[in-house]
């Protein structure tokens, strides 16, 4: 087990070439917040586009688009029914987001389905929210992509056969020998781990605590993986989830101190001030 150092902070979080553009820090797919769970797929996006991810587009319900522009005019959006601009921006994106705020239907199933057949090798593929549970529930065989499921424990439960209190280091550990090689799980709860398969440690949170338990805080984490995944490649794939898994829970510990709960949104407000924080110590 490793704990997560300021080190590694500094050494995912750099400060900006000057010369460089919006197309050097990726260009993320959000797929998600069907009805009525679109505001799930807005935290999403806002916490992608404060972390700097460089061009953010969302297929949502035609319905939450309005809503999604109304907090992050920053974000381009098409209706996920529309499969010609779909099958376009999947080509397009480097960084897919799937499942914030998808319905368990046949609409998400399908959803699920046809972005699983239709991923490059060079994409990364996040799964979290409701395309996890579709995933239990089908059981697709898992693309070769590079890979990153971000369940909470009940999620979990599902997708690898553990109760909630069996979800031992062990436990994990052997069930992860299922999935395809570098496939990297956030296994989150009261002490959430980072694991790579193929590595020989994990990491585990040390920040974080009960006033993060709200509606949409995964949803807020998800978008900050990818990201953190769509920029910052002078760092390892496995190193960008973990500090971003670790800020996610390091922020709203440091505004615990004033609030007794810290809502997901103020995390994503909080967030470029405290990378740009990061960024200066590591020069």
């Amino acid at each position: 087990m490793k704990v997560i150092e300021q080190e590694l902070l500094e050494k995912v979080i750099i400060e900006r070439s000057r010369t460089s553009h919006k197309g050097d820090y990726g260009r993320l797919l959000l797929l998600g917040g069907t009805y009525p769970y679109g505001g799930a797929i807005i935290m999403s996006a806002l916490a992608a586009v404060k972390s700097g991810a460089g061009l953010v587009t969302v297929g949502t319900d035609r319905e939450n688009i309005p809503a999604l522009h109304s907090h992050l005019p920053e974000a381009m959006a098409f209706s996920l029914q529309d499969q010609q601009l779909l099958k376009e921006q999947l080509k397009k994106a480097e960084v897919v987001l799937l499942g914030p705020g998808l319905r368990d239907d046949a609409f998400g199933e399908n959803l699920v389905k046809q972005i699983f057949a239709s991923l490059k090798k060079n994409q990364i593929l996040i799964v979290d929210g409701g395309a996890l549970t579709i995933l239990a529930r089908i059981s697709l065989p898992f693309p070769s992509n590079q890979l990153i499921l971000t369940p909470h424990q009940k999620e979990w439960e599902k997708l690898s056969g553990i109760a909630i209190d069996k979800q031992k280091e062990d436990a994990t550990a052997n069930a992860l020998t299922s999935f395809p090689q570098g496939t990297i799980l956030v296994e989150k709860g009261p002490a959430t781990r980072i694991w790579q398969v193929g590595q020989s440690y994990y990491y585990q949170l040390q920040v974080g605590g009960p006033y993060q338990a709200t509606g949409g805080m995964g949803d807020t984490l998800a978008g900050m993986i990818a990201g953190f995944v769509g920029q910052f490649r002078q760092a390892s794939l496995y190193e960008r989830v973990a500090v971003a898994t670790h800020l996610h829970s390091a922020i709203a510990q440091e505004l615990s101190q004033e609030h007794y709960v810290v809502l997901p949104t103020e995390i994503s407000s909080y967030l470029p001030k405290i990378m740009k924080k990061i960024s200066q110590k590591g020069t």
